[in-house]
């Protein structure tokens, strides 16, 4: 199995992921256009035992969304980048793709919450689109 390791911005957090990937997605939900400042999140799911800390676990903040069933996002808390973390249910780790420090081998395989896109959005990928 592959394994792909990632890292915040400043260098403080570590992490490694073992493929294969459960799902690759671009989420267009509001939720993630406002926590990533982009018109869609890129996100990588794995299994919650995929997922390992190599440095810096203690530095990750998780926000859970108070009025929300199951959104959440974690960041450094130093510089500020988002990292991985795992679902509420605890079943999946969910990891922004542009965290990961080497080649990933694979792309999204669809696009999520599509009719909730930015109306400024232009699609010119060939990605199936899903509700």
């Amino acid at each position: 199995m592959a394994v792909f390791r990632g890292s915040c911005l400043c260098g403080e957090i570590a992490f490694e992921v073992e493929g294969p990937f459960e799902r690759f997605l671009n989420c267009h939900c509001s939720r993630c256009r406002k926590a990533t400042g982009t018109a869609h999140s890129c996100e990588v799911i794995v299994k919650a035992q995929a997922l390992r800390w190599l440095r810096g676990e203690t530095s990750v903040m998780r926000f859970d969304l108070p009025n929300a069933r199951s959104f959440a996002t974690a960041f450094c808390k130093i510089c500020g980048s988002p990292m991985p973390h795992l679902t509420r249910s605890g079943r999946e780790a969910i990891i922004h793709a542009g965290a990961f420090d080497e080649k990933l081998d694979a792309t999204p395989d669809r696009h999520v919450h599509w009719t909730s896109r930015a109306d400024w959005y232009a699609h010119g990928d060939a990605l199936p689109v899903e509700d």
